[in-house]
């Protein structure tokens, strides 16, 4: 049975050289499992939210790592400190700008936004725009992972894939809980996985343009995923008293990403 690393190296293969290739395919793994993880809530499988917040706490164990050893590092490695900081604050500043522009609602917090906009969008438009703002960081990551290192990219990608299937059931459940056709849940959780197809392919365009830009958007996919972690992920996790629990996911989420990083990156 072919492992992690012989997939990878596949992969690697099939695309050869073209990085907006395997910028897609790098995309297209964040997307497949997105969706594999919101199939159970579409088929009326539910979870208690106890498990629904450990398995959230595992993605933002996942996103930190992956955001010091993927991005930041690597980062600084290539371009020097200041160059990352510097893409560093502006994608937590984008993120952040996003997020009190747009208006859009959580699933926990409810709407969040300008006032003057909740009651000229439908609920459903302004949880699409929840789930592009918290997902198009991730999107940046393995693009910009695959723009560095085309191998250690599509590791990032499966690392981000796998903390996505939670949040593939995260996305879906409360819609289908709420009475929205299994249908168009569907196609929200087949929205929130395309966001991060689309996003992966920014970066490497960014850089075919002028490869000095590489560490700035390294920096700046680092800077937009531990905003994301720390502003919405972790907060969300601890709302309905699982605070131990979740921390038990992001252990875990942390140190599997810190493994794979090691053995395999």
């Amino acid at each position: 049975m072919m492992g992690l690393e012989g997939l990878v190296d596949y992969l690697l293969g099939v695309a050869g050289d073209n990085r907006y290739v395997l910028a897609l395919i790098g995309g297209g793994i964040c997307f497949l499992l997105t969706f594999i993880g919101a199939l159970p809530a579409l088929l009326g499988t539910m979870i208690s939210q106890k498990m629904l917040d450990i398995g959230l706490g595992f993605s933002a164990g996942i996103m930190i790592v992956a955001g010091f050893t993927s991005l930041i590092l690597p980062g600084i490695e290539l371009g020097g400190v200041f160059s990352v900081v510097a893409g560093f604050i502006l994608g937590s500043f984008i993120v952040a700008l996003a997020n009190k522009l747009l208006p859009h609602e959580h699933f926990v917090k409810g709407f969040e936004g300008p006032e003057s906009l909740k009651r000229r969008m439908k609920a459903v438009w302004l949880l699409v725009i929840a789930i592009i703002i918290h997902n198009f960081p991730e999107g940046l990551a393995v693009g910009s992972g695959i723009a560095y290192n085309p191998r250690d990219g599509l590791l990032l990608a499966f690392a981000i894939g796998l903390q996505d299937m939670p949040e593939g059931f995260a996305v879906a459940a409360p819609l289908v809980g709420m009475g929205m056709p299994r249908v168009r849940a569907l196609s929200i959780a087949f929205l929130s996985g395309a966001v991060e197809l689309f996003m992966a392919v920014i970066p490497v365009a960014l850089t075919d343009m002028a490869y000095s830009v590489l560490p700035y958007m390294l920096g700046f996919a680092g800077g937009a995923m531990i905003y994301v972690v720390s502003s919405e992920v972790i907060p969300e996790t601890h709302r309905h008293g699982h605070e131990d629990w979740a921390s038990v996911g992001f252990i875990i989420g942390f140190i599997i990403m810190l493994i794979l990083d090691t053995v395999l990156g």
